[in-house]
C-alpha cells in the first residue's frame, strides 16, 4: 500500500488517481536525495562519519506521523546494520592479521613486508607476504578504513558471487572470502578508484577456487516412485540455486556503475542456465557480458591470454543459448505488471481457502514446477494438481494444513512466502518460497524453496 505522506520530510503526497505505475514515498527528489544520504552517508564518510549519522538520525526520530517513524527506525536499523558490519569486518581482518604472524599483540605500528602482486588471484591460494629487501614506506590502511571502503561494494559484490554460485548463502560466504583475501593483499591496491575492479577480480578467482573444491555440476531430475511427474522431460535439478531478495539488490540510482545488476541476468532461468558451463567458461561470460569488461580487463583478472578469453567466451555463449527458452521473451525479466500482481494474490487466495480448482485455473497448461534441493519435480497442469489435491483436501489423510501467504521478490520475480498451520496446531509456521514466472494470464513457472531464507526476505519464520 503506498504511504500518503513523504518518507523524508513528512509532507502530503501528490494524489496518484488515475496513475499507474510504482508508487513513490517521497514527495520530491530532493526528498529522495536526502533520504539517501541520510541512509548512506557522504561520498567517501567513514567510521566517525557513520558513528555521527546514526547520532544524528537517533535525535531526529520522532513518532509521529507512524509512517515517518517507521521509515527513520528503518534507516536507523539500515545505518546500524552497516556499522556492525564494518565492525566485524575490521575484528575479522585483524585476527586474520594476528593469526598470520603468531601472535595476537601487534608489535609492529607498520608493515615491513611487502605482498607480490597479483598473489591475491592465484587459485587455491592465499596472497602470501615475502620479506621485502627494505620496509614498506607507503602509509597502511587501518583496519577500519579499509572495512568502510570495502563495505560499499558489498551489495555489488555479493550479486556477483551469486551470479557465479547460483547460492545465496554461498554468496554470503564468498563476500567474506573476497574482504579477507583483499585485506592480505591491500598493498596491490592502486587507490579509491580501482577499487571496485580489484575487488571484483579478488571476488571472481575466490568463486572460482569455491567451485574447484565443489566440483557442482547439474543433472536431471529422475522420477520419483508412486508420483505422477507429467509427460514432459525432466528439467534441470540444480540442488544448490536459491532465490535472491530483490530488496538486497544495489539499485542503478544507489549504484549507477553496478551495471551487474540488470533483471535479465538475475531470473532464476539464466541463473539455472548458466550454471552448465564450467567455472571458467562461466567466469568469462559474466565479466565479458554482464560486467560489460573488455577482453583484456577479462583476461587481467582471470590471469588468462586474451585469446584463451575469446575463446571461453565464444564457447560459453552457445551452451548458455542451448538451456535458456527459444524466445527471449520467455525469460526476461521485466517490472511486474499490475495484472501479475493479481494473478499473485489470487493464487495465494486460493491456496488459504484449499480451492485446487482455483490454482489450476490459475496455471498455464504446461506449467513446471520444482523445488531445489528436493527430488520433486513435475510438468503440466494435471501433474501439478494431482500432486496438490492430497494436502490441499482436509478429508485427505495427506492434508498439510491450513495456509496463509504474504508477498515477496525475489530475482526480479513476484513470489510469496507460505506458512502452514498443521492441524492440532495454532501457529502458522514458515513452509514454502515460490517465486512465480507468469505468461499472459497463467503462471508457467513455479520454483519453490525451502524456509530458512525468510529472513533475507524481511519474511518472519512464523505468523
Amino acid at each position: 500500500m503506498a504511504e500518503d505522506v513523504c518518507r523524508s520530510c513528512g509532507k502530503p503526497l501528490a494524489a496518484r488517481a488515475g496513475r499507474t505505475g510504482r508508487s513513490s514515498v517521497y514527495c520530491s527528489a530532493a526528498c529522495r536525495q536526502r533520504a539517501y544520504r541520510e541512509r548512506h552517508g557522504p561520498a567517501g564518510v567513514g567510521v566517525e562519519g557513520l558513528i555521527e549519522d546514526i547520532g544524528r538520525q537517533v535525535r531526529e526520530l520522532v513518532p509521529r506521523p507512524a509512517s515517518v517513524f517507521y521509515s527513520g527506525v528503518t534507516d536507523l536499523s539500515s545505518s546500524v546494520t552497516r556499522l556492525r558490519r564494518i565492525a566485524r569486518l575490521a575484528r575479522d581482518t585483524t585476527q586474520d592479521r594476528a593469526a598470520a604472524q603468531g601472535t595476537e599483540d601487534i608489535v609492529t605500528p607498520t608493515a615491513v613486508t611487502e605482498s607480490v602482486p597479483g598473489t591475491e588471484s592465484a587459485p587455491d591460494a592465499d596472497p602470501t607476504p615475502v620479506t621485502a629487501s627494505a620496509p614498506v614506506t607507503k602509509p597502511v590502511v587501518g583496519e577500519n578504513e579499509f572495512a568502510a571502503l570495502v563495505e560499499s561494494y558489498r551489495r555489488e559484490i555479493r550479486v556477483h558471487c551469486y551470479r557465479m554460485t547460483g547460492s545465496y548463502d554461498d554468496s554470503e560466504d564468498l563476500v567474506q572470502e573476497t574482504f579477507l583475501r583483499a585485506w592480505r593483499a591491500r598493498d596491490t591496491f592502486q587507490g579509491r578508484a580501482s577499487a571496485r575492479t580489484w575487488l571484483y577480480r579478488i571476488a571472481t578467482n575466490a568463486c572460482l577456487d569455491f567451485q574447484r573444491r565443489t566440483a557442482r555440476r547439474p543433472r536431471r531430475y529422475e522420477p520419483v516412485p508412486g508420483m505422477n511427474h507429467g509427460d514432459g522431460a525432466p528439467p534441470a535439478r540444480i540442488t544448490w540455486l536459491q532465490p535472491y531478495p530483490d530488496d538486497e539488490l544495489p539499485s542503478t540510482e544507489d549504484q549507477p556503475e553496478a551495471t551487474a545488476v540488470s533483471r535479465e541476468t538475475l531470473e532464476l532461468v539464466f541463473l539455472a542456465a548458466i550454471q552448465h558451463l564450467p567455472p571458467r567458461q562461466r567466469a568469462v561470460l559474466v565479466l565479458r557480458d554482464v560486467l560489460g569488461l573488455s577482453a583484456a580487463e577479462s583476461a587481467e583478472a582471470l590471469e588468462l591470454t586474451v585469446a584463451s578469453v575469446n575463446s571461453a567466451l565464444q564457447r560459453a555463449r552457445p551452451t548458455l543459448r542451448d538451456h535458456l527458452p527459444g524466445r527471449r521473451a520467455d525469460w526476461t525479466a521485466a517490472e511486474p505488471t499490475e495484472r501479475e500482481r493479481t494473478l499473485l494474490k489470487r493464487y495465494m487466495a486460493a491456496a488459504e481457502r484449499l480451492d485446487l480448482s482455483e490454482v489450476a485455473a490459475l496455471l498455464a497448461e504446461d506449467v513446471t514446477l520444482t523445488m531445489p534441493p528436493n527430488p520433486f519435480w513435475f510438468v503440466g497442469r494435471e501433474a501439478v494438481s494431482d500432486f496438490l489435491r492430497t494436502s490441499l483436501d482436509p478429508a485427505s489423510p495427506a492434508f498439510f494444513g491450513h495456509w496463509r501467504h504474504l508477498p515477496a521478490r525475489a530475482n526480479g520475480q513476484l513470489a510469496a512466502g507460505g506458512y502452514v498451520r498443521r492441524p492440532g496446531t495454532t501457529v502458522y509456521r514458515a513452509q514454502v518460497l515460490d517465486v512465480l514466472r507468469f505468461e499472459g494470464d497463467r503462471i508457467v513457472e513455479i520454483t519453490s524453496f525451502e524456509p530458512h531464507l525468510f529472513p533475507a526476505f524481511g519474511l518472519p519464520l512464523r505468523l
